[in-house]
């Protein structure tokens, strides 16, 4: 059966035809093609011809001719569309003409620096330009180290590895500093929040050694389809950016679906799992021999249909290999086999993390599946162009989770067609990442006293650290004087730099993955089940001191969901506004989270049975939150008692988190919203939205603007929820609470003036 044939297949499958809430139809797309352009080496255009490219995408000729103008560009065009072209052409025509000339490639992880290595080793080896091409990152051998430092016309690395293995080291970089033309950052739209305010304080400090030696690159970004391309190129770069959006490549015709499980309690609203439900339409494609990718949003739910899949597989006779799962966890060896076995064909399933969202090449692929709304519409639009990539026929179907945010979508599907991609912000003056990068700054080259690396504040942060005796100051220059190196202080993607290393006691200690702090509480604790590539590993010891889970190989019949809490403490208020109904605060907090206990939940059936205590310290991190503080007046109606008010701020708290993704790029991960009926700061009844983030990102600042706009849609979705008292896809398990949830949440929310 062919892709067509399944398509058919299912349109005429009257189960799965039930819970189909849209099925949306996009028509195959003609090419809109330009001539070689006039300045494009002739060498170059023979290559392409000899390779079967007898002409350029329209995207393509604008941004070489934007590029040889001297232009800084972003070029921003669906998944397939040849961005890699918009770089590599004007890179190598160049280098054709100016052999010392080189140009830097930086891509947001390891795994894609090495996939886009081989596409311009390719042309440049067709060329014979003697150009050398190197992967540089925390694989190189020492002694190819050397060579790429001395000899290396193209050096592509990613963002990490410049941060710690070039910039502090730059008197070993001088030829490639001295000649710096170019500078290419791929997937642009993965820099936004904490990572993106790092990577602007990153280029700030490479733009400084790069005037230091003399050199002014340009610079040529792709993107994702985002609504703010632009203006987050320009905040990144803080240099003007012509955007490049005339997309001229061709696709073919694409199916998307969306796909809500059926209601199994009508009284509770709760659905059938999302996870059963991906692996019961799995049973229908996989006899079809169709390459599938399975998109999850957590590793857990990565690892469960992982497993679910395999018990399919042992069903339908099909070996257990065909079936994988992909995450971040995974060593560097296990996820390259992974990414050979789908572009070879020897994996027919993969389920993974947004890991594959980005460009790797992975080959064609038919299906893909989201077990669960992605989080954004640029993120489930670049997922969904992960099948039928090359101009084929695609069907792409999302399976709605119970969440407010994945019902929302499924029931207002024009607003997923209709709506542009979400904004990405940064927030470079976040103070904590600022002074983070400053120091590393002040390594790599003494601060002149007139410098502007932070605007307006530059000075005052330099004056501190000489207090705090970091930096010296002498003759109108600040100077490095601690001994620590800061670079190895400070991670670009993570709150702390640390990770802790996970040990199977059961195959002589052998390093199976690792896993940042914050997670580890919750995923590696004592007694956790942890899953890695399906296989369940009970966690014999977190020994926090030295880093290390010990884990050992179990057949368990249920996995644990760790309990988490939380305090805050508010530090400062920034901004205040008042209304009628309440007071809203922008404050700086400080948040204490650690994990104390964890339920066992049944494998298949989901069903709660045990729990367990778990001791380990609190993690605090300050950030920023918004806060909605309701005073004692506007309960004056004798029905809100103390306990109704409760319950119905913790339902407008519950359906405000997993709304805030319409609003403010980013994963419902990343804030947290949680409501006291007695707030220790003010006494009263407050909902606080805060940014998960040290330092914070900027999300609750954005909202603080837009907290209107938010409730009211808060308020919208629980009216419209089909059920009674309150379910997992408006105000939450009602089990958790009272039958008081929906209705105390409504009756708040229709006090506030809303317009």
């Amino acid at each position: 059966m062919n892709l067509a044939q399944l398509i058919d297949y299912l349109s005429r499958d009257s189960e799965f035809q039930a819970n189909l809430k849209k099925w949306s139809v996009i028509d195959a797309r003609e090419g809109r093609y330009a001539p070689f352009p006039e300045k494009l080496d002739n060498r170059i255009a023979d290559v392409l011809i000899a390779k079967g490219i007898k002409q350029l995408y329209t995207h393509q000729a604008e941004s070489f001719a934007a590029v040889e103008q001297g232009k800084n560009i972003v070029v921003v065009t669906p998944t397939a569309s040849g961005k890699t072209m918009t770089y590599n052409l004007p890179v190598l025509n160049h280098l054709i003409s100016n052999p010392e000339a080189r140009a830097l490639y930086l891509f947001p992880t390891k795994a894609l620096s090495q996939d886009q290595t081989n596409e311009v080793q390719d042309l440049n080896d067709r060329l014979k330009l003697g150009a050398k091409t190197f992967t540089f990152d925390g694989d190189t051998p020492a002694d190819i180290r050397r060579t790429i430092r001395a000899a290396g016309n193209i050096v592509i690395t990613n963002p990490d590895m410049l941060h710690q293995g070039i910039l502090p080291h730059h008197t070993l970089w001088i030829k490639l500093f001295e000649n710096l033309k170019f500078i290419v950052l791929d997937e642009l739209h993965t820099y936004r929040g904490v990572f993106g305010s790092h990577i602007s304080n990153l280029l700030v400090r490479l733009k400084r050694l790069c005037e230091f030696y003399g050199s002014k690159p340009q610079f040529i970004c792709s993107s994702a389809t985002i609504e703010n391309p632009k203006e987050l190129a320009e905040k990144i770069l803080n240099e003007d950016v012509d955007l490049i959006d005339n997309n001229g490549s061709p696709s073919g015709e694409k199916h998307f679906l969306f796909y809500n499980p059926p209601v199994v309690n009508q009284e509770l609203g709760l659905r059938r799992s999302v996870v059963s439900e991906v692996k019961n339409i799995v049973r229908k494609l996989l006899p079809t021999g169709a390459q599938i990718i399975i998109f999850a949003r957590s590793r857990m739910r990565v690892e469960l249909l992982v497993t679910y899949l395999h018990d399919l597989a042992r069903e339908l006779k099909i070996e257990k290999r065909l079936i994988r799962g992909y995450r971040g966890g995974y060593l560097p060896n296990q996820r390259r086999e992974i990414e050979k076995g789908l572009k070879n064909g020897t994996i027919r399933v993969v389920v993974s993390t947004n890991a594959l969202e980005l460009g790797i090449d992975i080959g064609q692929l038919d299906v893909a599946i989201m077990a669960g709304y992605p989080g954004s519409v640029s993120s489930t639009w670049q997922q969904a162009g992960r099948a039928g990539r090359r101009q084929t026929v695609s069907l792409t179907i999302m399976v709605a989770s119970s969440a407010p945010l994945d019902q929302y979508i499924i029931e207002h599907p024009e607003y997923f067609f209709g709506k542009s991609p979400e904004s990405a912000f940064i927030d470079r003056e976040n103070l904590a990442i600022l002074m983070s990068h400053l120091k590393c700054a002040s390594f790599e080259l003494p601060f002149r006293d007139d410098e502007n690396f932070a605007p307006h504040i530059t000075n005052q942060l330099l004056d501190f650290l000489v207090d705090e005796r970091v930096l010296r100051k002498a003759e109108n220059k600040y100077f490095w004087m601690s001994e620590i190196y800061p670079a190895d202080e400070v991670s670009l993607r993570n709150t702390t730099q640390e990770n802790v290393v996970i040990i199977d006691t059961s195959n002589q200690n052998k390093v199976i993955g690792e896993i940042d702090l914050f997670a580890a509480q919750e995923m590696v604790h004592n007694d956790a089940i942890y899953i890695h590539d399906s296989i369940q590993y009970h966690v014999e010891k977190l020994d926090w001191e030295e880093l290390k889970a010990y884990v050992h190989r179990v057949d368990s019949d249920h996995y644990t969901d760790a309990i988490t809490k939380v305090d805050v403490k508010v530090l400062d208020v920034l901004e205040e506004e008042s209304n009628h109904a309440y007071t809203k605060y922008f404050a700086d907090v400080a948040v204490a989270r650690t994990t104390t206990g964890y339920k066992k939940i049944k494998f298949r059936t989901h069903e709660n049975i045990g729990f367990g205590r778990v001791y380990l310290p609190e993690i605090e991190m300050q950030t920023n939150a918004l806060m909605l503080q309701f005073p004692d007046s506007f309960f004056v109606d004798g029905y809100f008692k103390e306990s109704v008010i409760s319950e119905g701020l913790k339902g407008i708290a519950y359906t405000m988190r997993n709304l805030v993704p319409l609003y403010v790029m980013c994963d419902s991960a990343d804030i947290a919203v949680f409501s006291m009926v007695r707030d220790p700061f003010s006494k009263l009844p407050t909902i606080y939205v805060y940014d998960r983030y040290q330092g914070g990102i900027g999300l609750s600042k954005k909202l603080y603007k837009r907290e209107k706009v938010l409730l009211k849609a808060v308020r919208d979705h629980i009216k419209d929820c089909p059920c009674s008292n309150g379910c997992p896809s408006c105000t939450g398990p009602t089990l958790e609470g009272t039958l008081l949830s929906k209705q105390s949440s409504l009756r708040i929310l229709e006090m506030i003036d809303l317009n």
